[in-house]
């Protein structure tokens, strides 16, 4: 009994250890998409990277999990651009945007909305707290809108509202006609919703609505695939209908479980995001229940 146990504990460590190290090696491969000429999407473990090339300098929006995927996308882009960095952008505070930044050279300029940078220092502080974390924090904050031009290519980035958390950016690409748009987006995946940071599923179509007055034609997700206006057209109703059909459950005194019964999204077809399972239907119907019990309790505590 003894050997057969000291043999499944040995089985089990070459499991955690083998699979610990596949994880690793792959955080460290990249995917690149070509979203047009001179503009790429680089997927791997976690988030969606974008690279673009201009006579200036590349940017680089986000810049994923870990220093190890930094350091990937700084080679990569440095592959695909053959010019340096002469800007990263961080469309929101999140590790899995944002925990690459230190691979960049110190000076870099970081861009980001006032908010975001508050949330890291607020909710993330204790790993931005030393060198080389702390000099790639957001060091060129906008409250609205920041505009560029980079050797002819212009560019817009946009804080349209709140969803995903308050501060989240948008990047307008103007002449290619392409739109960065950070987790205001998951394209065929269930969206996080960080009600703690700000976020809110209410107000999210209504921020998704100001995105869509933008004159783009492609979108580059915070995850899934690149995608099209009718894309994020199609998320933009599913938040809506999330969330309106849990307001409704609520205001008829339903619980979460009601919620988790009734509520009908099954038709917009999304999915878990891999290595992040939690992100489910349970779990955004959870989200979209608690807000809507505030936003009642709220209501009902104003006098009338």
């Amino acid at each position: 009994m003894l050997r057969l146990l000291k043999y499944v504990l040995l089985v089990l460590i070459v499991a955690l250890v083998g699979g610990a190290g596949l994880f690793w090696w792959r955080t460290g491969v990249l995917e690149v998409t070509d979203v047009t000429p001179n503009i790429w999407m680089l997927s791997g473990v976690g988030s969606n990277v974008t690279v673009v090339s201009t006579t200036e300098g590349t940017i680089v929006v986000d810049s994923m999990t870990f220093v190890r995927q930094g350091e990937r996308i700084v080679e990569r882009a440095q592959a695909l651009t053959n010019t340096p960095v002469v800007a990263l952008i961080n469309t929101h505070y999140h590790l899995d945007h944002t925990h690459g930044n230190p691979a960049f050279p110190i000076g870099t300029k970081v861009v980001s909305t006032d908010r975001t940078l508050e949330h890291l220092r607020a909710l993330d502080g204790r790993w931005w707290a030393e060198s080389p974390a702390k000099d790639l924090l957001p060091n060129y904050t906008f409250t609205d809108s920041w505009s560029a031009s980079y050797g002819g290519t212009s560019i817009r980035a946009i804080h349209p509202g709140r969803g995903h958390t308050d501060g989240d950016l948008v990047l307008l690409l103007v002449e290619a006609r392409v739109l960065v748009a950070g987790d205001l987006f998951f394209n065929g995946y269930y969206p996080n919703i960080d009600l703690e940071a700000g976020g809110t599923v209410a107000g999210w179509p209504d921020t998704l609505d100001a995105v869509l007055a933008l004159d783009f034609d492609t979108v580059v997700p915070g995850h899934g695939p690149v995608a099209t206006r009718a894309d994020l057209e199609r998320f933009r109703d599913f938040m809506r209908a999330l969330g309106r059909q849990t307001a409704a459950i609520v205001a008829r005194g339903g619980t979460l479980a009601d919620a988790r019964r009734d509520v009908n999204v099954e038709q917009f077809g999304l999915r878990r995001i891999p290595f992040f399972p939690i992100l489910s239907r349970s779990f955004v119907i959870r989200r979209a229940y608690e807000e809507a019990v505030r936003l009642q309790a709220d209501r009902g505590a104003k006098p009338s």
